[in-house]
């Protein structure tokens, strides 16, 4: 992913209040929604054939406000190798992924897709183990 297409997700820049802004947002939130439906149900029919693609789930896509570009966060629970291994498989995958929204969304340009770890679920576990350790220390 370029400099650029990076410069699009910032959310320091000060947002435009008028209407055709926030229809441009909940159009690029449609879409983002759209294609995490059909990535997770390609991984899920098996329609990526890459082996090193494991038990994925798709959280969230993140769209750029041009919709050129598409940041897919996937979780899995697994170990670290098996987590890096899976992000360059799907990373090998992004081009083929591409195309095959091509073919299934009605879109005038299908946005450049890039994999992302959303560690969230990880971050989640280890405040709900310290709660835990708190609560019996307590």
């Amino acid at each position: 992913m370029t400099v650029e297409a990076l410069r699009c997700f910032n959310t320091e820049r000060p947002v435009s209040k008028g209407i055709g802004a926030s229809m441009a947002n909940r159009r690029a939130e449609r879409v983002g929604d759209t294609i995490k439906e059909e990535i997770a149900q390609m991984i899920i029919m098996g329609e990526v054939k890459d082996p090193r693609i494991g038990l994925v789930t798709v959280t969230k896509v993140k769209m750029s406000p041009d919709m050129k570009y598409a940041v897919v966060f996937f979780s899995m629970t697994a170990p670290s190798e098996e987590i890096q291994e899976t992000a360059e498989g799907l990373k090998s995958a992004a081009p083929y992924i591409r195309r095959a929204l091509a073919k299934r969304l009605s879109l005038r340009h299908v946005p450049s897709v890039d994999f992302k770890y959303d560690d969230s679920l990880d971050y989640a576990m280890r405040i709900e183990e310290a709660l835990k350790k708190i609560k019996e220390t307590s």
